[in-house]
């Protein structure tokens, strides 16, 4: 057996100052001579354990294999044969508690960088416009509408045209991309990378009708009337939810949704070339842990912001983010002020935000979600100064769809009741998938139920 080579190698990326100041991507990609390394690092062992850790399927060490012999068109046809989104998969999927998280290399701290080599393939292709689309099955004679043109949306789409299927995707907003688009800052998730992927759903011949709310110029109900077999919904979660505490209606107040939409859907941090002004502050307060706070915090630094902090109730070990996201953060300059809760904000005549009435927190015994409870530390009250604050709590499901949609079953929280291997709902001829269905979740997550969905819908329309 060869020697295993245990050096992986690391991902080039923006120096930390330079970066802090721009919206161009951070980390760079792997060279050919970068790629090449890691490929060959790969021991092509017979469990394939990272296929099973991919929630799309990839057939991962096929795809490493003819990237390591060379064969870069092949390399992009194992990849997009099971996932139609590579480019955005290779820079946002949380592969380290995934795929490599159970690599062969793993036990040894070196996991195979498989995320990384699929972004490399995935930008090869784009740069060489090589035609690795999969075969498309002969038209089928099945109509499908697919709501919402997020990842679950696109890869619901992109399966079930493969499979021969004429489908409709219904987008609310001016352009197709769902939370790829509004909710991913570029410097993560460039857009132009985005909009070669859902162009490559096009190419599978599926039909995108922008400005499209359903519930509004269509139900459910009548998309089944009007001739489609079957109807997917992927809208995802984009309804913000807040603190309820005093004095949050004050200006200067954002919803992570609002701030972010307007600094990348709507390219604020281009203005006045986009007519989209944003107010980033000096001193900007982001409330949360997660992903979404990482990039809202990243975001007011490049928009001009003197001091940003990550205000969070748990400790850093709790944090939901992913660990590279919080280590970007701190090396551009965003504070961390942890156990840390807000109970007031405070504000001028004007009405716009000026300070934030804090308490310290301990953690006590850990709570549904495995984590520690945070309990309030008596007599720790204390104000910070701030002149914009960007909740960043989580989403819920927006409720149009459901609401207008009779014989849907949804939870408490809002979320649609569907079968987790299969994505059927409580009314037939509808399935759901992604954040509609689990709350905010992961890209990856969201395009496993699609893909699962898909599978399912083909055998329902072909009657089996």
């Amino acid at each position: 057996m060869a020697k295993l080579d245990l050096n992986r190698v690391s991902m080039p990326k923006q120096k930390p100052k330079a970066r802090a100041k721009n919206f161009n991507e951070v980390a760079l990609g792997y060279t050919e001579e970068h790629a090449l390394a890691e490929a060959n690092r790969c021991i092509q062992c017979k469990k394939r354990s990272c296929v099973d850790g991919c929630p799309v399927v990839v057939d991962i060490p096929e795809f490493i294999l003819a990237l390591r012999e060379g064969n870069m068109p092949e390399a992009a046809k194992v990849l997009k044969s099971k996932n139609a989104l590579p480019g955005i998969c290779g820079r946002v999927c949380p592969q380290e508690t995934q795929c490599e998280e159970v690599c062969s290399l793993a036990k040894k701290g070196a996991p195979i960088a498989i995320g990384r080599l699929e972004r490399y393939v995935a930008d090869w292709e784009l740069n060489h416009q090589t035609d690795s689309n999969p075969e498309v099955a002969p038209a089928a004679g099945k109509r499908v509408a697919v709501v919402g043109s997020g990842p679950a949306g696109l890869t619901v789409a992109a399966d079930l045209a493969m499979r021969g299927h004429k489908v409709t995707i219904f987008e609310a907003l001016h352009v197709a991309g769902g939370v790829l688009m509004y909710g991913i800052p570029e410097f993560r998730m460039p857009k132009n990378i985005v909009q070669a992927e859902v162009d490559y759903v096009k190419s599978l011949g599926v039909e995108i009708k922008l400005d499209s709310v359903i519930g509004k110029i269509s139900t459910v109900d009548e998309l089944l009337q009007e001739g489609y077999d079957a109807v997917f919904l992927g809208t995802g979660a984009g309804l913000p939810m807040f603190l309820n505490i005093p004095g949050e209606n004050y200006n200067g107040i954002y919803s992570s949704n609002e701030f972010l939409t307007r600094t990348n859907l709507m390219k604020a941090y281009l203005f006045p070339e986009y007519d989209t002004p944003i107010k980033a502050g000096k001193r900007v307060a982001v409330i949360g842990g997660g992903n979404v706070a990482m990039d809202a915090a990243r975001c007011a630094l490049r928009l001009g912001a003197g001091k940003v902090y990550i205000v969070y109730r748990r400790s850093r070990a709790e944090m939901p983010a992913r660990l590279e996201e919080i280590e970007n953060a701190e090396e551009e300059g965003v504070i961390f002020k942890l156990l840390t809760n807000p109970v007031r904000f405070l504000g001028n005549d004007q009405g716009w935000v000026t300070a934030m009435e804090c308490v310290e927190m301990e953690l006590g015994e850990p709570d549904e979600s495995g984590r520690r409870r945070p309990v309030t530390k008596e007599g720790s009250e204390f104000t910070m100064e701030v002149d914009t604050v960007v909740v960043a709590l989580g989403t819920t499901p927006n409720p149009l769809v459901p609401t207008t949609t009779k014989g849907l079953d949804t939870t408490k929280k809002g979320t649609v009741v569907a079968d987790e291997e299969t994505g059927e709902t409580t009314k037939p001829g509808v399935w759901a998938g992604g954040d509609i269905v689990t709350g905010a979740a992961t890209v990856i997550s969201a395009m496993g139920a699609a893909k699962r969905a898909a599978a399912s819908i083909d055998t329902y329309l072909r009657g089996q």
